[in-house]
């Protein structure tokens, strides 16, 4: 009997960590940080371009003097191990280089009204952009124009 009661015991236990760690690692937290931090840190790395413009919706910028789409763009990157900041920023990071691309595709000099749409829920600020962040992965989802100004 004190077998089986110890067994049972054990079983529990270990069943209740894994119902936990599996919880864990199968968050998804939205999360908002600063946009022209990282903004600059890609200017400053020369990871962006500093001749392309990148603009928040919201924010101000010279008159658009020809418009070739709105583009979206959705980036992941490995988070296990980092801070939610640093993966954000380098998920953010690529997704501008994403845009980046499209632009000089187009011969654009311009990407406005950049908003943030994680798992299609769009979240506009003029200052901080959104970011999915679970306990693998984080991810960052854009919507923007791309112009001439």
């Amino acid at each position: 009997m004190k077998n089986m009661m110890e067994f049972c015991y054990k079983a529990l236990l270990i069943f209740g960590l894994l119902g936990l760690s599996t919880s864990t690692m199968a968050r998804d937290d939205l999360l908002s940080f600063d946009f022209d931090e990282v903004l600059q840190r890609g200017y400053s790395e020369g990871i962006l371009d500093e001749n392309i413009t990148f603009k928040l919706v919201g924010q101000k910028h010279k008159a658009v003097i020809k418009k070739f789409s709105n583009y979206r763009t959705n980036k992941k990157t490995r988070r296990l191990g980092k801070p939610e900041v640093e993966s954000c920023a380098w998920a953010l990071l690529t997704a501008l280089k994403t845009l980046q691309a499209r632009a000089h595709s187009l011969n654009a000099n311009a990407i406005i009204n950049i908003k943030s749409n994680y798992k299609n829920r769009e979240f506009s600020s003029s200052t901080e952009y959104q970011c999915g962040s679970g306990f693998i992965m984080a991810g960052v989802a854009l919507k923007a124009d791309v112009v001439n100004l």
